[in-house]
């Protein structure tokens, strides 16, 4: 089962500094058929302007993952914590229990960027965040865990979810593959470049529903950037 979302059917709302695109029910924008996708709840599709962003606000109980397309993000939060991920580079933040922060594109451009919320394992895990960079080179035709709540996935950035978020960039005319299995719920998202996942097309930005596959490959029409959620129900 392979459903494509075209990126120009998405919610939508620009909040003056933020143009802002949902693949599922969030804030001003509800579709009941699009609550949730197995864990993954939340992926929205961001530009920031510049010199503006998300002042202090509380989260608990969600695995938030944030992948920049372009620019950077600073985030700041009430543990302490701060830090500017670039372009590329991804950062996690485990609201667990509760924690505050504001989400800032402190540069002189836009900032473009996907956030990805997974509905955790269990409630009340000790807050944390973390960010690291994953250069775009470690990633040339294959999949590369970014996030995962796996063990023995490398440098990926742990989550508190059965879940993978996964980075993979491949030339035009070649092709990549993920092994899965037929219960688990995945969805792709091109970050650029038009691509054929399992013989469906699919454009820079649109989404990609994957349900009782066993297994995606994902050829390149063009030289493509692919971001992957790979989670169970």
């Amino acid at each position: 089962m392979i459903e494509v979302r075209p990126f120009a059917g998405l919610g939508a709302a620009r909040h003056g500094w933020l143009d802002a695109h949902h693949h599922f029910s969030f804030a001003g924008y509800h579709d009941p058929a699009r609550m949730h996708w197995g864990a993954l709840r939340v992926w929205n599709d961001d530009t920031i302007d510049a010199n503006t962003g998300f002042p202090p606000h509380p989260h608990r109980d969600m695995e938030i993952i944030t992948y920049v397309r372009s620019g950077a993000i600073t985030h700041e939060d009430s543990l302490g914590n701060k830090g500017r991920t670039g372009a590329g580079d991804v950062q996690v933040m485990s609201a667990g229990s509760g924690i505050t922060h504001a989400e800032y594109n402190r540069e002189a451009e836009p900032t473009t960027l996907f956030q990805i919320w997974i509905m955790p394992d269990a409630r009340g895990h000790a807050p944390r965040w973390g960010a690291r960079p994953f250069p775009k080179t470690d990633r040339s035709g294959q999949f590369v865990p970014l996030a995962s709540g796996r063990e023995g996935d490398g440098d990926a950035l742990w989550i508190g979810a059965d879940a993978r978020v996964l980075g993979a960039t491949v030339k035009a005319g070649e092709s990549v593959t993920w092994a899965t299995s037929k219960d688990r719920y995945l969805y792709l998202v091109p970050a650029q470049g038009t691509v054929i996942v399992n013989g469906v097309k699919a454009s820079a930005r649109d989404g990609v529903a994957i349900h009782d596959e066993d297994y995606i490959t994902v050829e390149a029409c063009e030289d493509a950037e692919l971001v992957l959620v790979d989670s169970a129900a």
